[in-house]
């Protein structure tokens, strides 16, 4: 898997824990985190589906959420060169989308997406690997 490939399935896995962060996912809340990965983070490079492995690998673990996000951090964090401004606002959009599809916001959910906020400012990518 390439580093962007990486970066992309920490961000999924990401908003994979906002999606729980509310107690259970439910079938229409998984058809909507489906739609939304599938747009915001779909790659014309990629030959697989992001929402279908973050979903295959989320059920097979069944990591708690503090696990899941310690992971995904990271993952980003040792891919970040490929962190480009852009690509950090998409996923902080990803989490929010995530989070709006299935009302209300929950304390929970805006929790982990300002934690992720706070996480990923500091990290900047180098325009040398994500300028390609």
């Amino acid at each position: 898997m390439s580093p962007l490939q990486s970066l992309h399935l920490a961000i999924g896995e990401l908003a994979y824990t906002v999606a729980l962060a509310d107690g259970e996912m439910q079938e229409e809340e998984k058809k909507k985190f489906h739609s939304i990965v599938e747009a915001e983070l779909r790659c014309k490079d990629y030959d697989f589906d992001v929402a279908d492995i973050i979903f295959q690998v989320m059920e097979k673990h069944k990591a708690d959420i503090e696990t899941t996000y310690k992971w995904a951090m990271n993952e980003i964090k040792i891919n970040s060169h490929y962190l480009s401004p852009e690509l950090k606002q998409t996923f902080i959009s990803v989490m929010i989308k995530i989070a709006k599809a299935y009302p209300p916001i929950t304390s929970e959910e805006s929790a982990i997406i300002e934690r992720f906020k706070k996480d990923i400012e500091p990290l900047i990518g180098d325009p040398v690997y994500y300028g390609k």
